[in-house]
């Protein structure tokens, strides 16, 4: 299934109130955008709101300049990174916005078991972000299938 059909389907379970993260999970197992001639990981692990606004500023660029269909681009959020994927983020609009544009926002569930484990409370998560066991070794496999790694 391509990540394009997958990430629609997301959308539409979303809509529907299907359960997402089954649908999630297909997507980020299969290769990400296949015909596109560039990719890029881009690296959240800052809380700080400017980090998060860049990376934002960042991925909007990017399809500008390339197009969607051009160049794949996965965002990874790992550590205070994830602040951006809170259901309850000011940014949840644009995040939003940017995966129906065709980017992929991984969330680190390491993170959330930690801080779930220091709080008692798993923090709520945006529902279309895609949940990695481990932000960094998603950073290595995206590495290892050629992407380019940035860190704003």
């Amino acid at each position: 299934m391509s990540v394009g059909i997958c990430r629609r389907a997301l959308l539409l379970a979303t809509t529907l109130g299907v359960a997402p993260f089954a649908l999630a999970t297909a997507a980020a197992s299969s290769d990400s955008s296949p015909f596109a001639e560039h990719h890029l990981a881009l690296q959240l692990s800052d809380g700080d709101p400017h980090k998060q606004a860049l990376v934002l500023s960042v991925a909007n660029n990017m399809l500008k300049v390339y197009g969607p269909d051009a160049i794949a681009i996965e965002v990874i959020a790992f550590g205070p990174g994830i602040d951006l994927l809170r259901a309850d983020s000011p940014n949840k609009i644009s995040v939003d916005s940017l995966i129906a544009q065709g980017v992929t926002f991984d969330v680190c569930m390491n993170t959330v078991d930690t801080i779930t484990r220091e709080t008692g409370k798993q923090p709520a998560l945006n529902d279309l972000a895609i949940q990695v066991q481990a932000g960094v070794a998603r950073i290595l496999t995206l590495s290892e299938k050629g992407y380019t790694l940035v860190r704003p």
